[in-house]
């Protein structure tokens, strides 16, 4: 397809415009996307305030975006599974595939994978993208193209459940309900976990989680969020936490809400990159620590789990933005994080 499509384009901290660029060129073993929504994720947000996550530093011009879901408009000549009209979630990272993570099938350790909007390679908000055909996973009917762009978040969720051994059975306490920590509880209760439990200072969010299927929520700012996690288990503590706010306080907390042999799963980023935690503790407990990046092998059951009926990914949402809005998505969604849980940008 030849042309040029709207691209939003960050070109100073805290500045995106909207410039026309170039359509890109299918290669024979790529589909070419419409794209109709993409998440903005926290990283996204990172990149925009600050202009770099550790060592990764935003070099402008930037796109950003990562999490998109579209329609096939061109398919490459050895692309066989899917055909124009296909709407698609797409897997944003492109692995070597011949290191030897991509070889144990651990992809998403590959050194080497080029991933939309972390510097160098520039993101999708635009409005069509070229990208490896197996890399775009076909929707069913009953799953549109915004809930497509959000199994990449829900992917992180289940990659953490999974982690953790998560099952039938178990009790687990979820840190943080914000985006990735409310993906993280739909996916431990789409698992069969019994009870779901979702902790944070922010009652709009704690409301969100009851809304979309937690057990209970508890409000760390009013509440001993050990103390609670106890009476709700009669004493025994939780088979399973999984830590999404990236504090040091609260990877402390599930370390002490947590019975004996227990898993913690570590899944948000802390600011300053460390912490200091009680290690007497978990040797006396003989606690599993277990950590993500993100995710592998996931977007065809997380894609299912969501036709299914079984994740409520729309629930999510809670802000819609046209791409010509870009930049006012991105100051929304920096100025407004306690109301903000999902905003999404609608490309066409």
């Amino acid at each position: 397809m030849k042309g040029t499509m709207k691209t939003a384009v960050m070109h100073d901290i805290g500045k995106i415009s909207i410039e026309e660029r170039e359509i890109p060129q299918v290669k024979d073993d790529e589909v070419l996307v419409k794209l109709e929504y993409v998440g903005i994720c926290g990283s996204d947000l990172h990149y925009y305030e600050s202009g770099a996550i550790g060592d990764f530093i935003v070099k402008p011009p930037f796109v950003l975006g990562h999490e998109p879901g579209g329609t096939v408009v061109e398919v490459g000549k050895d692309v066989k599974h899917l055909k124009v009209g296909d709407r698609v979630a797409l897997e944003p990272g492109k692995t070597c595939g011949h290191c030897e993570f991509c070889k144990t099938g651990r992809y998403n350790l590959c050194p080497d994978v080029i991933f939309f909007a972390t510097p160098p390679v520039d993101g999708v908000f635009q409005e069509y993208v070229a990208h490896e055909a197996d890399l775009c996973f076909k929707l069913p009917d009953n799953v549109s193209t915004m809930e497509g762009a959000l199994i990449e978040p829900l992917a992180v969720g289940f990659h953490a459940a999974m982690q953790g051994g998560a099952r039938a059975g178990q009790t687990a306490v979820v840190m943080g309900s914000g985006c990735i920590g409310l993906v993280t509880m739909m996916a431990l209760k789409a698992m069969g976990v019994s009870k779901v439990y979702v902790v944070d200072v922010l009652e709009k969010r704690l409301q969100k989680a009851l809304e979309l299927g937690a057990d209970g929520v508890i409000n760390g700012s009013s509440t001993d969020a050990v103390e609670e996690v106890m009476k709700l288990t009669e004493g025994r503590g939780c088979d399973l936490a999984i830590e999404t706010a990236g504090t040091q306080i609260t990877t402390v907390q599930t370390m002490h809400m947590t019975k004996k042999g227990a898993t913690i799963v570590l899944v948000g980023y802390s600011k300053s990159g460390e912490m200091t935690l009680p290690m007497s503790l978990a040797l006396d407990k003989e606690l599993t620590f277990k950590t993500i990046f993100r995710y592998r092998h996931i977007y065809p059951m997380a894609i299912e789990a969501v036709a299914a009926g079984r994740v409520n990914l729309k629930g999510i949402v809670t802000d819609i933005f046209d791409l010509d809005e870009a930049q006012k998505a991105m100051d929304y969604s920096v100025n407004n994080k306690a109301d903000v849980v999902k905003a999404v940008i609608r490309i066409s």
